[in-house]
């Protein structure tokens, strides 16, 4: 069975390099130039062109007969298999194909359909085991070799080595980064990069094996503040956030930061909300290829909670805070259970789910719209923050957290509020 999730694109699930999820924004193929020029390096071999035909008819069919809009938003879906298959097939290796193919998806307009090839899955599998990085995360640009520095992680080779946040990758080994690139422990890689001021940086580091990170932590540092910091609405969420949330006192505000989260399980989101809205409590609609539309309500698991969270609550979004983590804050928003800081969301918010590929590769297809309770549709939308508190990237080099500290005022100031707020009585 195909996993639900509220997804993007394998390419922000999938395109991983210390375990974290790439941003990706959602690019279209331009209609009047639908055609991939990738680098041909050598004539493709009788297997590699039988299975690049397996893997580009499966990805066709599929779309054909499972995207949620059954008129594939005005695209002439056999034209495109006329134009992109026989590029598919001449395709000498894994990148060539995968280009070809999403060079085809990205006709449907829709950043949260994509292919992720074998290594791209192999990453996305182990994001949050133990394993070799070099400790970067990246965000796409406008083309498949276009990467900026989003993240280094602290602690890893690529910190070592002096690698800057909001720095361009431009090669790595002499090839344009690519979703089909590996690491490996010990061995060294040469980077090319551009920083801030246009200079070409040469940097050679070696990935090591590290500690796997964690997709969900709890700061409790703050006097009367618990920050839930959320990687990913992974497996188990609902159930961790239940149990951090018990026994809290009355007094102490909640923090969940959804900052550069690509969203994921659909019912984990189901169980996040559950923590804080009342019980069967509506609060999206999904609505499928066929036209049926399926009422989504507030009965996840919430670990051993059976009421809701009274507590002040404020979410923490940006640019990067995609799919479940743009329904999470407009659900919580609309229901005036929590106010939402930061930056507008992507406005990346379909229903997808996950096929295997017969090479090992994956398709993420959007098989379901979605609309909030209050009728609005978040795709291509976004979620506007109440308060607009934007974090730039010398102030996170710096460690500063604005965003984070105009969330706490706000919920201190309600505190302060409510307490100056005479009880009423008889």
């Amino acid at each position: 069975m195909a996993l639900m999730r509220l997804s993007v694109s394998t390419r922000l699930f999938s395109l991983l390099l210390l375990g974290l999820p790439l941003s990706v924004p959602a690019v279209a193929q331009p209609a009047n130039s639908p055609v991939v020029d990738p680098v041909v390096v050598a004539a493709p071999s009788r297997d590699r062109v039988r299975l690049n035909q397996r893997v580009f008819d499966r990805v066709w069919s599929e779309v054909r007969r499972g995207y949620y809009d059954p008129t594939l938003h005005g695209v002439d879906w056999n034209a495109a298999r006329a134009t992109f298959r026989p590029q598919a097939l001449a395709a000498s290796d894994e990148r060539g194909l995968y280009r070809v193919i999403n060079a085809m998806l990205d006709l449907l307009d829709d950043g949260h359909a994509a292919a992720s090839p074998p290594a791209a899955v192999r990453r996305q599998e182990a994001q949050f085991a133990r394993r070799a990085v070099m400790g970067l995360t990246l965000m796409r640009g406008e083309t498949p070799d276009d990467w900026t520095v989003e993240r280094v992680r602290p602690g890893s080779p690529a910190e070592a080595a002096g690698v800057q946040m909001g720095w361009a990758l431009n090669s790595v080994d002499g090839k344009p980064w690519g979703p089909d690139v590996e690491t490996y422990d010990g061995v060294p890689v040469q980077l090319i990069l551009t920083d801030d001021a246009g200079q070409r940086r040469e940097i050679a580091l070696t990935p090591r094996v590290m500690e796997a990170i964690e997709p969900f932590t709890a700061d409790k540092s703050r006097p009367g503040v618990l920050v839930l910091r959320v990687e990913q609405f992974d497996k188990g969420l609902g159930a961790w956030m239940g149990s951090e949330l018990e026994g809290l006192p009355p007094d102490v505000d909640v923090v969940l930061d959804l900052r550069g989260n690509p969203g994921g399980r659909l019912m984990e989101a189901e169980s996040v909300l559950t923590c804080f809205l009342p019980r069967d409590q509506v609060w999206a609609t999904r609505t499928g290829r066929s036209g049926r539309p399926v009422v989504l309500r507030a009965a996840g698991d919430c670990g051993d909670r059976r009421d809701p969270l009274a507590n002040d609550v404020a979410v923490l979004v940006d640019q990067g805070s995609r799919s479940a983590a743009e329904l999470t804050p407009a659900a919580l928003q609309e229901a005036r259970r929590g106010i939402v800081v930061g930056e507008k969301t992507g406005g990346s918010v379909l229903i997808a789910q996950e096929t295997n590929l017969p090479d090992g590769g994956r398709l993420t297809l959007s098989r379901a719209d979605f609309v909030t309770s209050g009728g609005i549709r978040l795709e291509k939308r976004g979620v506007t923050p109440d308060i607009a508190a934007p974090r730039t990237v010398a102030q996170r080099r710096a460690g500063d957290d604005p965003t984070l500290e105009t969330a706490i005022a706000a919920l201190q100031a309600e505190d302060r509020a409510r307490a100056d707020t005479p009880a009423s009585g008889l």
